[in-house]
């Protein structure tokens, strides 16, 4: 495809400044700029601001909302000759807390700080992400991935002691055995299946009723993405998959996956859906699909703006997945 990096969260370029990560001196220097600014999150929500132009907020390293923070800040890289930082504040409890929101499929509060201006807030990723910049799309996906990697890597795999964090917030180290461990990111495969004029599409529980979407599976050890296309898809819905050919991939900080979309070539049509692996699983033509796009197919909701789902199926009903 020769608009792959169109995809939400990827193609802005970000300089991660990598050589810089093991360089304590520049690092000290950078933490130390007026220049250098920071990206905070508070439980994965990214900290933004504006209303019709959203913007990803960059504080300065004296703001005094980092007296919540108890770690040091995560090196993201260089943008406009300035350094990029990350910090997290999930400590922090605001006030009135709707826990069963915040546990929901897509969050839609929004939570604040003393400190910050007022319309500075903390945003469900998923419902702001097609309304920010590839740039800050790109440091918000980055900074909420590896943020949470620390969040759930905290001690050592080999021996079980606490690590501590190091180049950068790029890798842990056990201070006991001396394990070095790095941020993970979990490959998964999701699926544009065809046969003829038609693509397969399915549900999981939970989602929004009558959302959508893509067959999707992580990769098996020893698998090949092609392998993982065609394994994935008989699981769940019983369909022979013939020729696979990659199509472009997507950073997924929910938590941390590289989405590697490609398209399948069905061999057959007869669904059979594995009920512990997906809810449904239907064929859909490509009107349906433009209708349901146009809002005019009841009972089907396209997959979310801003998913590989969505700029896969979008191409496909453009006839650009060449």
């Amino acid at each position: 495809m020769k608009n792959a990096e169109a995809v939400t969260f990827g193609g802005s370029g970000l300089d991660r400044a990598a050589e810089l990560r093991g360089d304590i001196p520049a690092l000290a220097d950078a933490m130390q700029s007026s220049d250098s600014r920071v990206i905070i999150l508070w439980r994965g929500k990214p900290l933004v601001q504006g209303t019709e132009d959203l913007v990803l907020a960059r504080l300065p390293m004296t703001h005094p909302i980092l007296a919540e923070t108890d770690e040091a800040p995560v090196f993201l890289g260089r943008e406009n000759g300035s350094h990029v930082f990350a910090h997290d504040i999930s400590g922090y409890e605001p006030e009135g807390l709707d826990q069963e929101s915040l546990d929901a499929f897509l969050d839609p509060t929004e939570q604040s700080h003393p400190t910050l201006d007022d319309d500075q807030r903390f945003a469900e990723l998923r419902g702001i992400m097609t309304r920010l910049s590839a740039r800050d799309a790109e440091l918000a996906a980055t900074a909420k991935a590896i943020r949470g990697w620390h969040e759930t890597h905290g001690f050592c795999s080999k021996c079980g002691a606490r690590s501590e964090i190091h180049m950068a917030g790029w890798q842990r180290i056990c201070p006991a055995c001396g394990g070095h461990h790095f941020p993970r990111t979990d490959p998964v495969v999701i699926m544009l299946i065809t046969h003829g004029n038609r693509c397969l599409l399915g549900r999981s529980p939970g989602w929004p009723e009558g959302m959508y979407s893509c067959l999707a599976g992580f990769l098996e050890p020893g698998e090949t993405m092609e392998a993982a296309v065609r394994r994935e898809v008989y699981e769940e819905a019983g369909i022979r998959v013939g020729q696979v050919r990659y199509l472009a991939s997507q950073p997924w900080p929910f938590p941390a996956s590289l989405m590697i979309g490609a398209h399948g070539e069905a061999l057959d049509d007869e669904i059979n859906i594995d009920p512990n692996e997906i809810e449904d699983a239907v064929w859909v033509t490509r009107e349906e699909v433009a209708d349901a796009y146009a809002g005019l197919r009841e009972g089907l909701l396209p997959a979310r703006k801003g998913a590989i789902a969505h700029f896969l199926l979008q191409n496909w009903l453009a006839d650009r997945l060449e």
